[in-house]
């Protein structure tokens, strides 16, 4: 397939994610319900529309929010690239930044991402520790000589300190927050509620298309 004809189908197939974003471009507003990242962030996935989630598993809002999220993510086509980002704001949030990257090293994220958030906000379990969580991983199956080499690997440290970078770069001062195309940032603050928080997300898409050539160039 021929580039223009890739970003010919890439815009057709966005202008289709929602029938209903055109009749709210009206209603989202630049510096209301949304804001610029200034400058934009690198692409993690150039090429597509790209949709970041900063989320942190201790965090209560995140939690009511991951069903919401769950189902508006499975409605996404293959055009648009949703990823996850564990934010980091303060020290005490690094393990469970780790945690989330040792999942997704292992293969197993899927299965232990959802389980996570339950440990902690429905089973009350800490998880503060480095062994508390190896034992979490261990009751789903993966072995604790294999949690804790891949813990500390260099992989995982290195997705760490990219995940502190855009936590301090994107200009969010909260989560769950999304970031679309590395370009624009919104949370449930600013657009009102958790469902329109997606629906400017859906506005957003529709709107910019693929991310950011510039940014993807750097």
């Amino acid at each position: 397939m021929s580039r223009l004809t890739h970003w010919l189908l890439l815009s057709l197939s966005l202008l289709l994610i929602s029938p209903a974003v055109a009749a709210a471009e009206s209603s989202f507003t630049e510096g209301v319900h949304y804001k610029a990242v200034t400058p934009p962030l690198h692409p993690l996935q150039p090429g597509k529309a790209e949709v970041v989630e900063m989320f942190w598993y201790g965090c209560p809002h995140c939690y009511r929010f991951e069903p919401l999220l769950e189902q508006w993510a499975e409605a996404q086509p293959e055009q648009v690239a949703f990823i996850r980002v564990p934010a980091i704001f303060r020290d005490s949030w690094l393990l469970h930044a780790q945690a989330f990257y040792t999942a997704e090293a292992l293969g197993v994220l899927d299965k232990v991402h959802r389980p996570l958030f339950d440990a902690i906000h429905l089973e009350k379990r800490p998880l503060k520790t480095k062994q508390e969580v190896a034992n979490f991983f261990a009751t789903l199956g993966v072995p604790k000589e294999d949690f804790l080499q891949t813990f500390e690997s260099f992989a995982v440290q290195g997705k760490v300190q990219q995940a502190v970078v855009i936590t301090r770069t994107s200009g969010i001062t909260g989560v769950p927050a999304m970031i679309v195309n590395g370009k624009y940032r919104t949370d449930a603050n600013m657009a009102g509620s958790f469902e329109d928080m997606l629906k400017v997300v859906d506005y957003l898409i529709a709107q910019g298309g693929p991310s950011s050539q510039a940014a993807a160039a750097k």
